[in-house]
């Protein structure tokens, strides 16, 4: 039996995903109030795996995901993409026209900035998008709304104001699962890697993307995090759609570390449509 953790509380799409892509796997859940401590869950044994959000197609990448991943040195063995929809939802009598405050998690938020301007909503922000709905629920303020799904809105007796809130239909999130281990899984389309330069150059990440250029690996992500040593010093994260165990990843790696680069591989997996 797994031990698996996620965004809680009960109703926030982490959980929606996680019960979908685990279904019919012997598990034992684990819910936690913040993408930090579900990420340190793991970190410390108490779980075995966690499934966290990484990217949302509108708001975009989600750091405190990226952050913690590199702070415990963790190692992702999935990769699930999931469809988000989002709806204001309120307490049970309220309107829209009474609705002055709208309450959710920041990547939630962030989906919704044209809705929120358009109608001059103040902001309140919590740890999730359950968080929120179950705060106006014991609230009871018909001013202030939600950022949630249908389903927490059933669960929490809310009702939905308005629907579909988000700046785009085609609204997805991008969750990781995440262990301590090496995925040995022989399935394995992608490649997720932290290359730390050896020193600042005009043209040192340029050089980098040479090589997966020249060995015709195509890259489905880059993100840049800042070292922490000095300002204007940054590491990369690079995403390559090349499984772990192929031979053009072993030498790029080989290349690119002979260049004097740092190479951390954060894991091999595939990609899981919901």
């Amino acid at each position: 039996m797994n031990k698996v953790a996620y965004l809680g509380p009960n109703g926030t799409f982490s959980e929606e995903a996680a019960l979908k892509f685990f279904e019919g796997t012997d598990t034992e859940w684990v819910m936690l109030s913040s993408i930090p401590d579900v990420l340190e869950a793991v970190s410390r044994d108490e779980v075995d795996k966690c499934m966290v959000p990484i990217e949302n197609s509108i708001a975009g990448n989600i750091h405190m995901t990226i952050d913690g991943l590199l702070l415990y040195n963790l190692r992702i063995e999935a990769d699930v993409v999931f469809k988000v929809s989002l709806h204001l939802i309120g307490n049970p009598g309220s309107s829209m026209s009474d609705i002055h405050t709208v309450r959710s998690i920041m990547p939630a938020i962030n989906q919704c900035r044209r809705f929120i301007k358009e109608h001059a909503l103040k902001l309140e922000y919590a740890d999730s998008t359950a968080h929120a709905a179950l705060s106006v629920k014991e609230s009871g303020d018909a001013g202030t709304a939600a950022i949630g799904s249908a389903s927490v809105a059933e669960k929490y007796g809310l009702q939905i104001l308005e629907s579909g809130v988000q700046d785009h239909s085609a609204n997805h999130t991008r969750f990781i699962v995440v262990s301590k281990k090496p995925n040995e899984d022989t399935g394995q389309k992608k490649t997720m890697m932290l290359i730390t330069p050896s020193e600042e150059y005009p043209g040192v990440l340029s050089s980098i993307l040479n090589v997966f250029s020249a060995l015709a690996i195509n890259l489905s992500w880059i993100e840049s995090r800042p070292t922490g040593r000095k300002l204007g010093e940054y590491r990369f994260l690079i995403e390559t759609e090349a499984g772990g165990n192929e031979q053009r990843m072993d030498k790029a790696i080989k290349i690119i570390e002979t260049f004097g680069h740092d190479v951390h591989v954060l894991g091999s997996y595939a990609t899981t449509i919901l």
